[in-house]
C-alpha cells in the first residue's frame, strides 16, 4: 500500500537557523512523511542557497521572490532581474512577495508596486503567487482583486485572517497555507479554518519560524508539520489520513507537481 505523505509548502529549510543539523532535520522530517519541501524565497541571494539542499528520499522545489521586508527606497531593478529568475523551468513558485506593515511602514508604495510585479510575473508564467501578510490584509486582498483577471492564483501564507477574509481570498482564486499559528491558544485561526473548506487549504510550516504547539518559541523544522496537520484533523473533525491526502492533493495541483 502507498505511504501517505504530506508537503510542506513553505519553509526555508536553506536558513542559517537549520544548517548545523540539516541532515537530523531531514531525516526527521522524511520519518513524518514528508516527501516535499517548497522552498519561498527571501532575496535574490537565497535562491543560490537552495541549491546546496539534497536528500536521498524529500524532493525539493524553487520558488522565486522578494520578500516585502527586503523591499528598500528602490525597486528599479526588480522587474527585469525578478523577470529571469521566474522564467527558469525549476522555479515552481513566485515568491514569497505580498505587504508587511509590522516591521516598517516606511516603504509602503514599493512594497505594493512589488507585490503587483510579483502577480504581473505569475500571470505571465502561469506559476502561483505566494502572499505573505502582515498587519495588511485590506490593502493586500484588494491589489489581488486588482490583479485578478482570471490567470492569477495562489496561496495566502500562513493565513491568520477572519472567515469573510478568508471566504474573499478563496473568491480571489486563493489557497489558505495553514501552519504552525493554527495550534497557537487564543489565536483563533483554529475556529476559523474550522468553517472554510479543507479543499483549499494546504500544509506548511514557515520553518524555521512559528513553530506550533508544544514547540512554540523553540526553531521550527519541518517535521513538526505533523502538529499542525494533527491540529487541524480535529479541528475537521475527519482523520490524519484525510488531512495528508487532500492538502498533499491541492499542493500538487497549485504548485502543478508530480507524485
Amino acid at each position: 500500500m502507498k505511504k501517505t505523505t504530506m508537503i510542506d509548502t513553505h519553509c526555508h529549510i536553506y536558513v542559517s537557523q537549520l544548517e548545523n543539523d540539516i541532515e537530523e532535520v531531514l531525516d526527521r522530517a522524511e520519518n513524518v512523511g514528508i516527501s516535499d519541501i517548497l522552498m519561498p524565497a527571501i532575496d535574490f541571494q537565497s535562491i543560490r542557497q537552495m541549491d546546496k539542499l539534497s536528500h536521498s528520499s524529500i524532493r525539493f522545489h524553487k520558488m522565486a521572490g522578494i520578500h516585502p521586508c527586503e523591499i528598500g527606497e528602490s525597486i528599479s531593478e526588480l522587474a527585469p532581474k525578478l523577470e529571469q529568475e521566474v522564467h527558469k523551468s525549476d522555479i515552481v513558485g513566485i515568491g514569497e512577495t505580498g505587504l508587511d506593515y509590522y516591521w516598517s511602514k516606511d516603504f509602503i508604495g514599493n512594497q505594493k508596486e512589488s507585490l503587483r510585479i510579483h502577480c504581473q510575473l505569475a500571470k505571465e508564467t502561469g506559476k502561483p503567487i505566494v502572499l505573505h501578510n502582515r498587519d495588511s490584509t485590506l490593502d493586500l486582498l484588494e491589489i489581488i482583486e486588482e490583479q485578478q483577471d482570471g490567470r492569477l492564483r495562489g496561496v495566502w501564507h500562513c493565513f491568520t485572517g477572519n472567515l469573510d477574509e478568508g471566504k474573499r481570498a478563496l473568491d480571489l482564486n486563493l489557497m489558505l497555507g495553514v501552519g504552525g499559528v493554527v495550534t497557537f491558544k487564543n489565536a483563533g485561526v483554529d475556529k476559523t479554518v474550522a468553517d472554510l473548506p479543507l479543499p483549499s487549504m494546504i500544509l506548511e510550516t514557515d520553518a524555521p519560524y512559528l513553530a506550533p504547539a508544544p514547540y512554540r518559541g523553540k526553531r521550527n523544522e519541518p517535521s513538526y508539520i505533523r502538529q499542525t496537520a494533527i491540529k487541524l484533523a480535529e479541528v475537521k473533525d475527519c482523520s490524519l489520513e484525510e488531512i495528508m491526502e487532500v492538502t498533499t492533493m491541492n499542493a500538487r495541483s497549485l504548485f502543478s507537481m508530480e507524485a
